[in-house]
């Protein structure tokens, strides 16, 4: 039973963790969102449930914990179906060659690191009854995915936004997030089968009906909204209620067809009109609530998820540094090195390199969905976590020190501002972070 009391003190604490520690992120110029990524740690048992394990039983005790699951799920599905808004290829226009050429490396050389990996971890430290094909593709997947919108923001409050490096980097990683959530989908598929009530044949001949279905008809049933939209020159309560019943009824069908309902939010997005007074307004319409309120939670959720207890000897600390270089070598060389051989400089194909190992909330997506489904271990869970973290919050420094310091006579670094290009191919970073 709900105990309502307990319910709303767990979400003012939260939200207030959240709020002050992604202040003093913001401080140290990290973006808001990694901060609050920080404060769900804190709130877990390796940090607050270490300091004053009596406090933080009683705020947060393990049967309380399925209700405050619940909404952070809600606020996962709102978020990505925002994710889908602002996923727009058409920033690959005029960065073709060199997107089309690092996209794929950023991704091929990642995931065959992440499989190679798999075979050393596999044997010691995988769920029981995983096979190592799954879990192999689940490694792979966490080592390709780059956040694309904690990516907007860090090239947003740099200012490299329109610059050719962050026109690059946001094509680059739209394709990246693409890419890992079809693997991740293929994961879910092979991970799921004995769950399912459907046969295997038939979830996937329900998924390519469903991706026909979202492509051609509903999205013609969006253009509709959008002219609607037009005609009233806002967002009305009726069109964000049918909007909401869209999406949620997509992630119901990609549930039943046993992939998972945040695949459903994310296409719901994708099939939406692209033109973009209406997609600004939309996400002003829905952004706030759901960063500031529903996605902190899941933050804490995954920090209550996160335990460095369960690293319980110097071996597993070292499987995790192993799991840390490996995810900073891939993304690093599949960007930077094809950057290069197409005409980038070493300096903008290094930040390049810094920029694509952004992996942040898209990645704890991810994780949370392999220790839901079963696929990786708390423990490997908590490894994964740990490097999700330091490669986000690694990013701003690195981008600093690649892109915007040089060396002075005087032997000190100072800041060199970006050179902008004069066109408007880019769209500005939505409000999401």
């Amino acid at each position: 039973m709900l105990n309502l009391p307990l319910f709303t003190m767990q979400i003012i604490v939260i939200l207030v963790a959240a709020r002050l520690v992604g202040w003093l992120f913001r401080k140290i110029r990290q973006p808001q969102v990694v901060g609050e990524m920080a404060a769900g740690i804190l709130l877990g048992p390796s940090v607050f449930g270490w300091i004053t394990p009596w406090a933080y039983q009683s705020l947060f005790p393990s049967q309380s914990l399925g209700f405050l699951n619940a909404l952070s799920q809600v606020g996962l599905l709102v978020f990505m179906f925002l994710i889908g808004l602002e996923l727009d290829l058409q920033v690959l226009r005029g960065r073709t060659r060199t997107a089309f050429v690092t996209s794929p490396t950023s991704i091929v050389v990642p995931f065959s690191l992440g499989a190679v990996l798999a075979l050393y971890l596999y044997p010691h430290i995988s769920e029981e009854g995983v096979s190592f094909f799954v879990f192999a593709l689940f490694i792979g997947a966490a080592m390709s995915i780059t956040a694309f919108p904690v990516l907007a923001r860090i090239l947003s409050e740099r200012k490299l936004l329109r610059t050719e490096l962050g026109a690059i980097a946001i094509a680059c990683a739209a394709l990246d997030d693409v890419s890992g959530w079809m693997i991740l989908a293929i994961v879910l598929l092979l991970a799921r089968a004995a769950e399912t009530n459907l046969p295997f044949w038939a979830t996937i001949i329900g998924v390519g009906l469903y991706v026909v279905v979202m492509v051609f008809p509903l999205r013609r049933l969006a253009l509709r909204i959008e002219k609607y939209y037009e005609q009233r020159g806002e967002i009305t309560q009726s069109i964000l209620a049918l909007i909401l019943v869209f999406a949620l009824g997509s992630a119901w069908v990609t549930e039943t067809l046993g992939i998972h309902s945040l695949f459903g939010a994310f296409m719901a997005g994708v099939a939406m009109p692209r033109q973009r007074n209406f997609i600004h307004a939309l996400i002003e319409k829905m952004s706030d609530f759901a960063v500031v309120f529903l996605l902190p939670l899941f933050f804490a959720y995954t920090g209550l998820r996160t335990s460095l207890g369960l690293l319980s000897d110097i071996s597993l600390w070292l499987d995790a540094s192993l799991i840390l270089v490996v995810a900073i070598a891939g993304k690093f060389v599949g960007a930077a090195l094809p950057a290069r051989l197409t005409g980038m400089s070493w300096r903008e194909a290094g930040a390049l390199g810094a920029l694509m190992n952004t992996r942040g909330l898209m990645e704890l997506v991810l994780l949370n969905i392999g220790l839901d489904i079963g696929v990786i271990t708390p423990t490997l869970f908590t490894m994964l976590v740990i490097m999700a973290l330091v490669t986000t919050f690694m990013t701003s420094p690195l981008v600093e020190w690649i892109y915007f310091r040089r060396l002075t006579p005087k032997g000190e670094y100072q800041p060199t501002a970006p050179e902008v290009i004069p066109t408007d191919e880019v769209d500005e970073a939505l409000a999401v972070e």
